[in-house]
């Protein structure tokens, strides 16, 4: 389903009798949704004919299905006609049901209406991690966690109050968009955006910004640098006197990315840096509007997270960088994984590293003051535009292109939010890396995952490093195209195929910048 009041309605419908929901994209590809929905065996599926985006209308009956014959668990379809309203004809032989024709009843009045009394911890809705060693984990958060997460974020981190409105550019697939339709919770409204944020002017956003007189409007870094390129100045075009905060979120936040905000947004807005996660769906440090702003940093944890710096003697450090960690208990924290009775893959996912704490997986630093910095990925996870993607699903993409006997992708943090992520492959004998296989391998992760999923550049490289014990060497490649020393980054000791990693630092050092 799109980002559309449709959407909304039905996951709330969904979770008010007890039933789970769970959402994609409709630009997810067919692999991509199958990943994920087939591990739930849902019982229903809501779909549309396709969406729009950039101006264009993109037909996706054929993608649905596909996932409709391979869900064999679904009895029953909901199909909204979006595209065409006038679409009468099922996709599958399941029980189909039209939009219209399931709203064609006269309206239950609030006094007859009844909500299903679950407890505290019943899940409410699965997320799903990236997926970068398999298939997506699906992440179940409760009834009870959420509502007082949201309670407490919307209220003390984004200063909003009943009747007002907030704001950010978001899909179905992405936890925002779990966060920003719980900001009802509050009788705070939910602004809804469905399409190319860059279209049919760069500056559409900030159109939506003036015309649904939103609140506090969520952006990232590399929106910001996308702007300023361009040389866009909202305040000189917009009314944005509603306009109280600008939340960040998505890349490490740069100071001259927070003075953009103020030069060319508002002067008086509060623009806060934050970060958090799929895992919590909210965030663990961000914006206290009762402190002081320094620029360039997050203002603090947010209430109730015990977030420190764990460096290599898993010791608490401060003004030094160290591994993001959680002690405590949060309210929203999972309340475990989907089929996984005896919480193994939740244990291996979070706790593994430092048993009886949850390891984050990102670099953070927290000054003497409690800023904090956020300081990009630790893993090998793939933060892209803020949307975290899996290395195991372009993995899995690539193995199925004729001539690609192996790859491996790393994502690197450019300063200003840019980001820069290559994809490297090891070719079949006799195969040559020209522009027609470029183009199979984009047009398959595009096709089969999301336009996210294509790498900026593709290279052919003799081998692909790994480690002794058969795990792909991401990080320590990642960590050597960031100009950090060999000595530092990798362990040739520790290599199956030690000389694999003079490509990736002959690459580094030849390499001066990573412009597009």
């Amino acid at each position: 389903m799109p980002n559309i009041p449709e959407a909304l309605i039905t996951m709330l419908a969904t979770t008010s009798i007890g039933a789970i929901w769970s959402s994609c994209g409709p630009d997810f590809g067919t692999p991509g949704v199958l990943d994920r929905f087939s591990q739930l065996e849902p019982t229903m599926l809501l779909h549309v004919d396709g969406y729009q985006y950039g101006g264009k209308p993109f037909d996706r009956r054929e993608e649905v299905k596909k996932i409709l014959a391979r869900l064999t668990s679904v009895t029953t379809v909901i199909y909204l006609p979006y595209l065409d309203r006038s679409i009468r004809e099922p996709l599958s032989d399941k029980n189909t049901v039209f939009w219209n024709d399931l709203l064609d009843h006269p309206p239950v009045s609030r006094g007859e209406f009844r909500y299903e009394e679950v407890p505290f911890g019943h899940p409410l809705w699965i997320l799903f991690t990236s997926g970068t060693t398999g298939l997506p984990k699906p992440i179940m958060h409760s009834h009870g966690g959420i509502l007082i997460e949201q309670l407490k974020h919307l209220a003390f981190n984004f200063d909003l109050r009943a009747g007002e409105r907030i704001f950010f550019f978001t899909t179905t697939g992405w936890m925002m968009w779990n966060f920003l339709v719980s900001s009802m919770l509050s009788n705070v409204i939910p602004v809804l955006y469905d399409g190319n944020p860059a279209w049919p002017d760069g500056d559409v956003l900030w159109k939506m910004v003036q015309d649904s007189r939103a609140n506090l409007f969520g952006a990232s870094p590399t929106y910001q640098a996308i702007l300023q390129k361009a040389g866009l100045v909202p305040r000189d075009k917009f009314d944005l006197s509603s306009l109280d905060s600008v939340t960040l979120a998505g890349s490490p936040v740069t100071p001259e990315c927070q003075a953009w905000f103020h030069d060319n947004v508002k002067r008086e807005a509060w623009v806060a840096p934050g970060s958090g996660g799929t895992d919590i769906c909210s965030g663990f440090v961000g914006g206290v509007v009762i402190l002081p702003q320094y620029a360039g940093e997050i203002q603090a944890r947010c209430l109730g997270n015990s977030v420190y710096a764990l460096n290599e003697a898993g010791e608490k450090v401060v003004n030094e960088v160290g591994e993001m960690v959680i002690t405590q208990p949060m309210p929203s924290m999972p309340v475990g994984f989907w089929n996984d009775k005896n919480q193994e893959r939740l244990r291996e996912t979070y706790f593994s590293d430092y048993p009886g704490i949850w390891r984050q997986g990102d670099f953070f630093l927290i000054n003497e003051r409690g800023g904090c910095f956020v300081l990009g990925r630790s893993d090998a996870t793939l933060n892209r535009h803020g949307v975290r993607i899996g290395t195991a699903e372009i993995y899995r993409a690539v193995s199925g292109v004729d001539g690609i006997e192996d790859g491996l992708i790393v994502n690197l943090d450019l300063p200003g939010g840019r980001f820069f992520m290559p994809l490297f492959v090891k070719l079949t004998a006799g195969t040559q890396l020209d522009e027609a296989l470029r183009d199979k391998v984009r047009d398959r992760l595009r096709r089969e995952y999301s336009p996210r999923h294509v790498p900026d550049k593709i290279y052919a490289v003799p081998d692909i490093p790994y480690t002794l014990t058969g795990k792909r060497m991401e990080v320590p490649v990642r960590r050597i195209l960031s100009g950090v020393a060999l000595a530092k980054a990798a362990n040739r000791d520790a290599m199956a195929n030690p000389k694999a990693l003079d490509y990736f630092i002959d690459y580094a050092r030849d390499q001066q910048d990573y412009s597009l």
